[in-house]
């Protein structure tokens, strides 16, 4: 498909062209690039996304799946206690931008308890990714009398807590997709309709003391999520339009409910393996004041004066998402020598040269910067994110073809926080003890590469490596990080399942199935949960359903030594066969030829899966410079099976 080259305004245009001419199932994938340019143009309107999904609206889902098989559909449950419906338009066009296509299915007006749990609900037996339960302060208002006191507003919000409880404590043990509730905004014509200031404070502490609650069970059950609402009021403006609420029942707004939908998109996107790994970062006028090379080592700030303190912010900011397992990389038009003394030496800097993962500084385009960033840290460079105060550097990036997210800064250092976060790019659905240590797992691949580049060859390289391999079922506490494994992994995800923290406790319980989780370590270091395969036990047969392994540790014989463990315990456990599948995606193509190297035959293809056999007659060893513990005559977990 050949990149589509636009001009400012132009992107909404020429969706309107594609819909009026029929041709938005022809053409749906270019929409991608359109709505990236819409979403980072700072002048753009705000409501763009439902404008443009208004009019991705108009396109047969089937007949765009057909056309372009490499689209996700995202299947999206909609209820909510008013105007749930008026989110579609939005979630469309946010979805869209990200590659990802909305199935949505909305539920009756009013009726969230019965859409999600009763028999007779819209959404009964339905299979969805999400399920967005939409409240508002009817929620807590409508179950409050005609002349109401603070305490019968804590009774109401006490009886309706308890219900959301339970329905959340249901579906986070059902595992039926993940649970999206928000927390309440209180409007002003509520509190105000009380006219003393204590009464009004009352009313405040409910609220506060309810919206806690729902807040904790996004914080501690596995399925559920809450979006805070109070940021997002915070920056988009009034909970709802008085008119709308009062003659339609919209009890929240256009604008917040765009903001909603964007904040879902990032929801959806990590649950769809779409989460950013790395920040790729300029450094004149980004992360500090000045040109390096005009105005030297002493006439760059970032701190000191009104703009310096501005990026000084930026930096801290920075270092914060670091803190979590974001890499950070440098590409610079700039001297590399002048760029390490700076980074070493400058007073002003809070990042240092060994935050980076890697620094590139030279005159070389900086899509070559971000590619060279993505094959030293073994990462697609759809994984990353570029930010760059200059629009020609954006556009080369952007039209080059690298698959890196645009972050696009600009001349006001006090606007650099907000345009890099607005996107959500490293959201993720629960942080793990391997995403706060992630930054030095890569500080260690540095030194690999050197052990690799004095290495006579691959298997001089590996040998010298010391790779070690423990298998085992996984511990309860290792249950969110081997769900985040499954949804961020892309480059050896075999078949593209991908499992929910409440999905892998309900896998790990199972009997009849069988987790697998592996944990590597080398010379320079532990890994972590770095792999894991889940297979279902049919009778004689073991049926692999998925395996998944970091592409931090690929070709270092860690898949091979997990295939081969897993064959031999279906041998050892009375199995006659093994079946597994790999579905091809445009990401994961270096692990298309594993399964017939590990001596598997191919049985043909069903519904986009090619099928493969082994009959456990000859078995693939582990590679000989591998270390293994967990024994293959076991689950996995020492009990014996039938």
């Amino acid at each position: 498909m050949a990149v589509l080259t636009t001009t400012r305004g132009e992107p909404l245009q020429r969706l309107r062209d594609l819909a009026a001419r029929g041709r938005l199932e022809e053409c749906y994938d270019e929409t991608v690039p359109l709505l990236a340019e819409l979403a980072d143009d700072p002048g753009a309107r705000p409501d763009w996304a439902r404008r443009a999904g208004r009019l991705l609206a108009r396109a047969d889902r089937d007949a765009v799946l057909a056309r372009h098989p490499h689209l996700t559909r995202v299947t999206v449950a909609v209820t909510g206690q008013s105007t749930a419906a008026d989110v579609v338009e939005p979630l469309t066009g946010e979805l869209a931008r990200h590659g990802l296509l909305l199935n949505p299915v909305v539920g009756d007006h009013g009726a969230y308890l019965r859409d999600l749990t009763d028999p007779s609900g819209v959404f009964h037996g339905m299979t969805c990714d999400l399920a967005l339960c939409l409240l508002d302060d009817s929620t807590i208002f409508a179950e409050v009398p005609a002349v109401w006191h603070p305490d019968d507003v804590a009774r109401a919000a006490t009886e309706v807590a308890e219900r959301i409880e339970g329905l959340a404590r249901h579906r986070a043990v059902t595992g039926a997709g993940t649970l999206v509730l928000n927390t309440l905004p209180l409007p002003r014509e509520r509190t105000h309709q009380l006219i003393d200031h204590r009464s009004r404070a009352r009313l405040g502490m409910t609220w506060r003391e309810f919206n806690t609650r729902l807040l904790r069970l996004g914080a501690e059950l596995p399925g559920v999520v809450v979006i805070d609402l109070d940021p997002l009021v915070a920056a988009s403006g009034p909970v709802a339009d008085a008119r709308l609420a009062q003659y339609a029942g919209a009890r929240i707004g256009a604008p917040l409910l765009d903001a909603y939908a964007r904040e879902v998109a990032h929801l959806a996107r990590a649950l769809t393996g779409r989460t950013r790994k790395c920040l790729v970062l300029d450094l004149d006028n980004t992360l500090w004041d000045g040109v390096l090379g005009d105005d030297g080592h002493d006439g760059i700030a970032a701190a000191g004066t009104l703009r310096g303190d501005a990026f000084g912010a930026f930096q801290r900011a920075v270092r914060q998402l670091a803190s979590q397992g974001v890499i950070l990389a440098v590409s610079s038009k700039n001297e590399r020598g002048a760029v390490l003394d700076a980074l070493r030496t400058h007073p002003d800097l809070l990042l240092r040269e060994g935050d980076f993962a890697r620094v590139y500084a030279d005159w070389e385009p900086k899509s070559g910067h971000l590619t060279a960033v993505a094959a030293a840290l073994g990462i697609g460079d759809d994984a990353l994110v570029f930010a760059d105060d200059s629009p020609a550097e954006r556009a080369e990036v952007r039209h080059s073809g690298v698959r890196a997210a645009v972050v696009p800064l600009d001349e006001e250092p006090a606007l650099h926080l907000q345009r890099l976060l607005v996107d959500g790019w490293f959201d993720t659905l629960a942080l793990t003890t391997e995403d706060r240590v992630r930054a030095a797992h890569y500080r260690a691949a540095g030194s690999r590469a050197e052990l690799r580049a004095g290495a006579g060859s691959h298997a001089d390289f590996l040998r010298g490596l010391d790779v070690q391999v423990a298998l085992s079922a996984p511990e309860s506490h290792e249950y969110e990080r081997l769900a985040q494994l499954t949804q961020r992994t892309n480059q050896f995800n075999m078949t593209g399942l991908r499992l929910t923290p409440a999905e892998v406790a309900a896998a790990a319980a199972d009997p009849g199935r069988l987790l697998l989780a592996a944990r590597t370590a080398d010379r320079f270091g532990a890994n972590g949960l770095t792999g894991a395969l889940l297979a279902t036990r049919d009778g004689d047969v073991l049926r692999l359903d998925n395996a998944w392994l970091s592409c931090r540790v690929l070709a270092r014989g860690v898949e091979q030594t997990l295939f081969a463990a897993v064959l031999a315990h279906a041998r050892d456990t009375g199995h006659r066969m093994v079946l597994a599948g790999f579905r091809p995606t445009a990401r994961n193509g270096r692990a298309a030829g594993l399964y017939p190297s590990l001596g598997f035959t191919a049985e043909g293809e069903h519904d986009g899966l090619l099928l493969f056999r082994h009959d456990l007659r000859r078995l693939p060893a582990v590679p000989e410079h591998v270390r293994t513990t967990g024994s293959a005559a076991t689950g996995f977990d020492g009990r014996e099976r039938p």
